[in-house]
């Protein structure tokens, strides 16, 4: 890990996993947009285990833009954990975090630091109007998931994503929460703070295609509920409890049909009755267990990722301090 003892103002951290076609374009656009702004950054470009020539691509960009420092993770961490070692890595005064497919528009970028160095806010979230050119089945699980997270936590997070712009006390809050279980966006929002909102248009991809898999997607989907509420676990008990009523009347129900000799014979209720009950005992243990899967990650202690190696090039006047290359 590489400490820099003086600090840039901007700082700009983007994690990349299979970008090596997208990265010259994306730094050709995002350099001049910086630097109409601000003189004093960094571009902290996060390797996420890429399997194709990323890290090649980063290091060999860095001969046109001095000012990009590269970090290269032993494997694929997740993107949470990514933007966690870009964070983790910088002492700016403030960090812009984007995706590298221009996706997320570095034109939005002067009007988020000005808004910044007004006071008017410490955090600026950039916001979707539109979600952008998708298939209907990513579409509808996005609005299954906002609406459930909506619901599960009381934060609304719909259009929202991981382009923004922190204040370095934001920075230091979020870094200050230590857990391995990570929700980005949600964490943000927990923390707090004077905010504010820029609309954008999502660009359609120049190249390639989103790394996510309907799989990859159901997972991060979970881990984020799971590590940002405990609402499932009361959503059990009270589904419980609610059963627990259905079935007192239905015993009152069924003993009156009995002494009254109107009981009709038949398995067509009691059939049903064990499969409702069967699916709420296992779905609510399969709740339970990932739970208690999410405390057995923490108990373990493991780092949220680990580094294989790091560059930069030193600014005027500065040093650095190498410390063991694995995060807390």
């Amino acid at each position: 890990m590489t400490e820099l003892k003086s600090s840039p103002e901007l700082a700009i951290v983007v994690p990349l996993y299979g970008e090596a076609a997208n990265l010259p374009n994306f730094l050709k656009t995002l350099i001049p947009f910086v630097e109409s702004v601000c003189k004093d950054y960094r571009v902290i470009l996060v390797d996420d285990g890429s399997t194709d020539e990323t890290w090649l691509t980063i290091t060999d960009q860095s001969r046109y833009y001095p000012k990009i420092t590269g970090i290269r993770l032993s494997r694929n961490f997740g993107k949470e954990c990514a933007l966690c070692a870009g964070l983790e890595h910088t002492h700016a005064q403030a960090a812009i975090t984007m995706d590298g497919d221009l996706q997320h528009p570095p034109e939005l970028i002067p009007e988020m630091v000005n808004i910044w160095r007004s006071g008017q806010a410490k955090v600026i979230e950039a916001v979707k109007r539109e979600r952008g050119i998708e298939s209907p089945l990513n579409r509808f699980g996005a609005r299954i998931f906002y609406t459930v997270f909506r619901i599960f936590s009381g934060v609304k997070l719909d259009g929202m994503s991981d382009f923004k712009l922190l204040d370095r006390q934001v920075v230091e809050a979020w870094l200050g929460m230590k857990e391995r279980s990570l929700f980005y966006r949600g964490m943000i929002n927990w923390v707090g703070f004077p905010r504010a909102q820029i609309d954008f248009d999502v660009p359609i991809r120049i190249s390639g295609g989103s790394r996510w898999s309907l799989l990859g997607l159901i997972r991060l989907a979970l881990n984020s509920v799971t590590a940002f509420s405990s609402a499932p676990l009361h959503l059990s008990t009270i589904t419980g409890l609610g059963f627990f009523i259905f079935a007192v009347f239905l015993g009152l129900q069924t003993l009156y049909m009995k002494f009254s000799g109107k009981a009709v014979s038949g398995f067509t209720t009691v059939i049903l009755l064990l499969l409702i009950f069967g699916s709420l005992t296992l779905s609510s243990l399969g709740i339970i267990g990932h739970y208690l899967a999410r405390i057995y990650e923490e108990v373990k202690g493991r780092p949220r990722y680990i580094i294989s190696e790091t560059f930069s090039q030193p600014r005027s006047g500065e040093s650095r301090i190498e410390k063991p290359q694995m995060a807390e």
